[in-house]
């Protein structure tokens, strides 16, 4: 099969996109298959030639790729490609669009809301612990987490709206995190998250080796991994996420889930979180995007 994969883009997620474009390919190809890669940055003119035969992979994070943009555009051309439609990509982009969505279907979030610059200074929230990130976007990019409300740093605060002309306050879920990957609707194993030691899962941390990624988790038992993962699967379809998602997830002390949010195009470099898990379901890398080929090329036209 002929597969178009789309990497870079020009969203603050760039260097991570084209890393997981690269493994994409380079797992294409070695399951047999024909790959041309391009790059958005370079302008609309990378689809000049693309017939409907041709598959396309957004392999895509951040502005651009994951909010529906480059999805619209493929379904204005008539384009199969991989992941959730335009649609669903832009609910899922929006961290707050995706909490109301959520908790209209009695989904536990974690209590919080949008906020702006000048709301977030007079927020009841700001008083206890809790999380600030940027309403669009991903790889933990514009993250501030404040763990003692009596001494929040401004600098950190204008970090994250600079970024963002709207953010989500939360309260801090204190527990184990996790991370639960889809694939087809149905669930994959269960990671652990585990930061480095009196750290967070920040940006740095993710891609720098430090992290512990735990498949399977040693710190929740069998029967807590299977609700998760039944939860997972519920928001993927609550949300009509297609094909691949992955779901971010806390574990309270007490065993209560809480979802964090939604990622409808999970990275896919060799450090990431979704192909580790379905390496541990049995899928190489070639297996999986057999998988994803299948599934794309099911859609109708």
């Amino acid at each position: 099969m002929k597969v178009l994969v789309l990497g870079g883009g020009d969203s603050p997620e760039r260097d991570v996109s084209l890393r997981s474009a690269k493994s994409v390919a380079l797992a294409l190809r070695d399951a047999g298959h024909d790959v041309v890669e391009a790059d958005p940055i370079n302008g609309d003119d990378i689809f000049n030639g693309i017939d409907q035969s041709v598959l396309v992979f957004p392999i895509l994070h951040g502005a651009g790729g994951e909010d529906g943009i480059i999805q619209k555009k493929l379904e204005e051309r008539g384009l199969r490609y991989l992941g959730s439609d335009s649609t669903v990509s832009k609910i899922c982009f929006d961290k707050n669009a995706t909490r109301v969505k959520l908790n209209d279907s009695g989904i536990k979030v974690a209590e919080g809301g949008s906020v702006t610059k000048s709301d977030y200074w007079t927020n009841e929230l700001i008083t206890r612990p809790h999380v600030l990130k940027v309403q669009h976007g991903g790889s933990s990019i514009g993250t501030y987490i404040i763990r003692d409300p009596g001494h929040i740093n401004k600098e950190e605060v204008d970090a994250v709206f600079e970024l963002d002309d709207h953010a989500i306050i939360e309260e801090l879920v204190v527990g184990i995190e996790i991370t639960v990957p889809i694939l087809d609707d149905k669930a994959l194993p269960v990671i652990e998250i585990v930061p480095p030691q009196n750290e967070d899962f920040n940006y740095e941390n993710k891609y720098n080796g430090k992290t512990g990624e735990l498949c399977p988790p040693q710190s929740i038992d069998s029967e807590v991994q299977a609700k998760a993962q039944e939860l997972a699967v519920l928001v993927h379809k609550n949300l009509g996420c297609r094909e691949l998602s992955r779901i971010d997830m806390i574990v309270r002390q007490n065993g209560e889930i809480v979802v964090l949010e939604a990622n409808t195009m999970p990275g896919m470099t060799d450090q990431s979180l979704y192909p580790k898990a379905a390496l541990q379901y049995g899928l190489t890398m070639p297996d999986l995007m057999n998988i994803f080929v299948d599934l794309v090329d099911r859609h109708k036209i």
